[in-house]
């Protein structure tokens, strides 16, 4: 079989998710299950289908289960870790509402750079380690966006001058 190696269009990225997301949950991957969580029509499902599997990605016979392959997992889950890193990011630190960073990391996660990923993830796994408790900056940060000011102790900076 002749298998197509360039990039994922993010379309199929999403396909590519959404079978390996319905797989976590201990399901089959079928048509409609995909259909369902994206929200499109059967047929935009067996066409990606088909350039997944052109691809190596995943396996399909006609009307029947949704494979992973090896390739297809691994590419999967990737796509995976990145969506939820973002969604933690986005929720965590920037304190998003969870539908909306849900959407925004659906969007960002077929673009982000993977220097850019591995340092989200370090700095996600700083803050939630070092130190135990959310840190002072975290939360004036959350108290600003709440409050539309700064905290009391967080003054504005004038340069290298900081006021009071």
């Amino acid at each position: 079989m002749n298998r197509i190696t360039q990039k994922l269009s993010p379309s199929l990225e999403d396909y590519l998710e959404a079978v390996y997301r319905i797989s976590l949950n201990g399901k089959i991957p079928r048509v409609k299950d995909i259909s369902a969580l994206l929200k499109v029509k059967t047929p935009s499902v067996v066409a990606a289908l088909k350039a997944l599997e052109r691809r190596g990605m995943v396996v399909h016979e006609k009307y029947g289960y949704i494979e992973l392959t090896r390739r297809g997992e691994k590419e999967a889950e990737r796509i995976y870790k990145t969506h939820m890193v973002l969604k933690q990011f986005f929720e965590k630190v920037l304190g998003v509402d969870s539908s909306i960073a849900e959407e925004d990391a659906c969007t960002i996660e077929h673009y982000l750079n993977q220097d850019t990923f591995d340092r989200l993830v370090k700095f996600l796994e700083f803050i939630e380690t070092c130190p135990n408790q959310t840190p002072f900056w975290l939360k004036s940060f959350h108290h600003y966006v709440e409050e539309g000011e700064r905290p009391p102790g967080c003054g504005k900076r004038n340069g290298n001058k900081k006021e009071q």
